[in-house]
């Protein structure tokens, strides 16, 4: 099966040359990966990986990005942080209507994580609560990959918290 996720990271402020950084990590396997470096400091790779399991795509990554930047520190795992838009995109649906199905099953839809102009959900938690109601369709991996992600965000933030 073939997962899509990405990595962000923050780099070390000796970090060395970005084009020597991108050679080193094709070396170390992630030449499935899409590398954007458009912001000072920060690194995302875009990983299309072939592996038997959504986490056995997103650890392996891991596993070859800490190779290469050890010091690199990791910010987010996606899919995983979504609005309504980007629900709305995957599944098929307008915005409006994801909206509408939010605010009509406000008791059971899923709570976010932040609510405000830009409220953000946990992907995976969207999906479950879409797939128990049916009816809606998007790629099979997508799912297991969100999932997985949250996790792997989840256990960050607890370590970032457990370190003050």
């Amino acid at each position: 099966m073939e997962y899509t996720f990405t990595l962000k990271y923050q780099l070390a402020e000796d970090a060395e040359d970005h084009d020597l950084l991108v050679e080193r990590l094709a070396v170390a396997g992630c030449d499935d990966a899409l590398i954007g470096l458009g912001i000072a400091g920060r690194m995302a790779l875009e990983f299309m990986r072939e592996a038997l399991s959504a986490e056995q795509a997103i650890e392996s990554a891991l596993r070859q990005v800490k190779s290469v930047m050890p010091s690199a520190r990791l910010i987010e795992v996606a899919p995983d942080y979504v609005g309504l838009t980007d629900v709305a995109d995957l599944i098929g649906v307008s915005r409006q209507n994801m909206r509408k199905l939010m605010l009509t099953h406000y008791q059971s839809f899923p709570l976010p994580l932040s609510e405000g102009n830009a409220s953000l959900w946990h992907l995976a938690d969207v999906l479950g609560w879409l797939e128990h109601r049916g009816g809606y369709r998007w790629p099979p991996a997508v799912q297991e990959t969100a999932q997985v992600a949250l996790n792997i965000n989840l256990s960050q933030q607890i370590a970032r918290y457990q370190q003050e």
